[in-house]
């Protein structure tokens, strides 16, 4: 929490316990104040400048700036631990695709078409690119606007302008203003002249500085200005200067409190390495270290979902298992003489069962029961993959509806549970006792499969 309940009830009035907060006295509404389970506009009796200085206290040590809108909006930032094991990593970098004014007309609409079709199942979410960043690189003003009209018109993914000239960076943002786009870059030489373009149609902020000192007085300069929704750039010249000061900024934010640095930064391996391979592993890097925002020159299905795939597993929350919703799932395109399997929603079990499946070639249903992201046998030691609370969930699935034949295939590891689930399911169903492992589905289901036909 930024600031602790015991230091907030010295803030507030103090008044005999009046009750009007929802709470039963001051000390419990500070507590919840600090914990985030009320508002401070709870307590009628604050003044405005003490409402203000709460609001501070208790904002996030780094800020939360969104960047596009509607259901293509990212989010960034907000965060509160330095490692994942602490608490959990809020929300995961943006990863971008950098278009040029430079190139032509068919290899924009390839970047396009990349962002908006490189989308990857991965065992019960979508794992896709989010951003495209535009940057002014030809010189000629009325090129880059093109540009940032064609891809409006072309896509709903969220923008980050990236446009040395003021003039061009401001018409272009007007352009897509509606879109929330990330202006950048704003550095100590436009800063005054940026500021009230700024404030005339507010969108976040990219700072850029030659260094992490340089940012200080930039960031504080637009804060003063009424101006919050930030993303820094300390300038970082190589892979080595790029974890030195995400490193330095997160500490400086989460450890030491410090406000000016408080806000998510952008990262920019398509600038740091030019080759293919190395850009990608400097963009993992920048995964690994805290970019909010990762810019990358060009990617493809084969570069892209590895990096998709470790921003995953970083920003899973390590307090809480993966799992997929309980329902059935069809693997192929199943009948009503396919088979049905029965295993719990743990991502992993699920995963190796669906793939295991497939490789057979067998089209079948899997019946996925909620057990609280648990594997299958440790949810049965746990009592939440019983005989009768897998019946229950059979009734109910609808698979039922799907199959003529009336036979369910359960692992080997609960093979215990065979009776009592047939009891659950009031003796309609056979239950078929399966492979222990995944890898004995491979000559299990093909086998079973012409008995059911």
């Amino acid at each position: 929490m930024p600031i602790a309940g015991s230091e907030i009830v010295k803030m507030l009035p103090g008044r005999k316990p009046c009750k009007d907060c929802g709470y039963p006295t001051c000390f419990a509404f500070a507590m919840k104040l600090a914990s985030g389970g009320a508002t401070v506009d709870k307590c009628p009796y604050l003044s405005d400048e003490v409402k203000e200085k709460l609001l501070d206290l208790l904002a996030p040590p780094i800020r939360l700036v969104t960047i596009g809108s509607g259901d293509n909006a990212v989010k960034i930032g907000n965060e509160e631990v330095i490692y994942r094991h602490e608490k959990t990593f809020i929300h995961s970098p943006a990863i971008t695709l950098l278009i040029s004014d430079k190139e032509d007309g068919a290899r924009v609409d390839e970047k396009i078409k990349k962002i908006e079709e490189l989308r990857f199942p991965w065992v019960g979410v979508e794992l896709k690119a989010d951003l495209l960043a535009l940057r002014f690189e030809s010189g000629d003003k009325n090129k880059y606007l093109a540009l940032v009209k064609k891809v409006k018109e072309s896509t709903d993914v969220g923008l980050v302008l990236i446009c040395e000239d003021l003039d061009a960076l401001f018409e272009a943002r007007d352009i897509c203003a509606d879109g929330n786009p990330l202006i950048y870059p704003i550095t100590k030489d436009n800063i005054d002249d940026a500021i009230p373009r700024i404030k005339a149609r507010p969108t976040p902020v990219g700072v850029k500085g030659q260094s992490i000192e340089e940012l200080i007085p930039l960031t504080t300069k637009l804060k003063d200005a009424g101006i919050e929704d930030l993303v820094l750039d300390p300038g970082s010249k190589n892979v080595l200067e790029a974890v030195r000061d995400q490193t330095y900024i997160r500490r400086a934010s989460l450890k030491q409190g410090f406000r000016p640095l408080g806000y998510p930064t952008i990262g920019f391996p398509c600038f740091i390495a030019r080759d293919g391979l190395k850009e990608m592993m400097a963009g993992s890097a920048f995964i690994n270290k805290w970019a909010a925002i990762i810019v990358f020159s060009d990617f493809d299905r084969h570069s892209l979902l590895p990096l998709l795939v470790q921003r995953l597993n970083i920003y899973t929350d390590p307090r809480f298992p993966m799992a997929v919703e309980e329902k059935f799932y069809e693997v192929g395109q199943p009948d009503e003489f396919s088979p049905v399997l029965v295993t719990s929603n743990w991502a992993l079990t699920y995963f190796l069962v669906s793939s295991a499946v497939e490789a057979t070639k067998v089209p079948a249903y899997i019946c996925v029961k909620e057990a609280e992201g648990l594997g299958v046998l440790t949810a049965w030691a746990a009592g939440k993959f019983t005989g009768d609370a897998v019946g229950t969930f059979i009734k109910k699935c609808g698979i039922g509806d799907r199959v003529k034949h009336r036979k369910i295939i359960i692992p080997g590891k609960v093979s215990r549970i065979k009776g009592e689930l047939e009891d659950a399911l009031d003796l309609e169903w056979e239950v078929v006792i399966g492979p222990r492992e995944t890898t004995g589905i491979a000559t299990f289901l093909p086998a079973f499969a012409k008995q059911l036909k």
